[in-house]
């Protein structure tokens, strides 16, 4: 799938974390396990997070529950 205008889909872990009603803390601990896939950005390869992949997950945690 290609990506489009990246700088508006891509999210912060405060973002991520406000999306998915968790701990900014779960929100690395998720990405370290792979249960959300991150991407590395810079010299201090802070995390960025797709907006359609954190949509995708809130959607298959809420058909688990």
């Amino acid at each position: 799938m290609e990506r489009k205008n990246q700088s508006n889909s891509t999210l912060t872990v405060t973002d991520a974390a406000r999306l998915l009603h968790i701990h900014v803390n779960t929100v690395r601990r998720w990405s370290n396990l792979g249960i959300i896939k991150s991407y590395r950005i810079g010299p201090r390869r802070d995390r960025r997070f797709w907006k359609e992949d954190i949509t995708a997950l809130l959607v298959e945690l809420k058909i688990n529950r």
